[in-house]
């Protein structure tokens, strides 16, 4: 996964589970990390992220946000069906996903909920890299580009009892636009 630009017009990130890296456009690399989730030991919810540390979780979120539900039949993920949620008048239906180890992601495991459209609604997962907090993101705002359907718009909020939100909590808003496939 890549983001560009990333802290400058012509730097982008470049993101393995093994590997992050801030490069120029050029290839030419600013700053790198092996084995990047290790930045994290020891943090929690307010601990201070430099641009390595948001390169690292913008590389692993938006490759499980990009490839939701893709990934969830590659090898090695386990799914299960659990629960449905009930938010306000809709019945969501929810599937637990274990992630494989070599896969980085928020968490192993994490809840996705889908609408009776099949579009998922809301995602919950432990921010694993932040102390392990929980966090529920709703995704709307559904375009469809080349017969596949894509959220715009994305808030996490803090997880509190009940697997309710804390909506004073926004922890992250995504806005996505501009999908193109090559």
């Amino acid at each position: 996964a890549s983001v560009t630009s990333f802290g400058q017009p012509d730097w982008r990130t470049a993101f393995t589970p093994d590997r992050i890296a801030i490069e120029t456009l050029s290839g030419e690399t600013v700053r790198e990390k092996y084995d990047p989730r290790t930045l994290f030991a020891n943090h929690t919810m307010n601990t201070p992220w430099d641009p390595l540390h948001r390169a690292y979780f913008n590389g692993y979120a938006m490759w499980t946000y990009l490839t939701t539900p893709f990934f969830m039949v590659m090898p090695g993920f386990e799914v299960s069906e659990i629960p449905p949620l009930q938010e306000g008048n809709e019945l969501w239906h929810g599937l637990r996903v274990r992630f494989p180890e070599h896969v980085a992601s928020h968490s192993k495991e994490q809840d996705f909920y889908f609408g009776d459209d099949l579009l998922l609604r809301r995602h919950d997962y432990h921010v694993d890299v932040s102390g392990g907090f929980p966090a529920a993101q709703y995704v709307y705002d559904f375009i469809e580009i080349e017969g596949l359907r894509f959220p715009t718009k994305r808030r996490a909020y803090l997880r509190g009892p009940n697997l309710e939100p804390v909506k004073d909590l926004l922890l992250v808003s995504i806005d996505l636009s501009n999908f193109r496939f090559s």
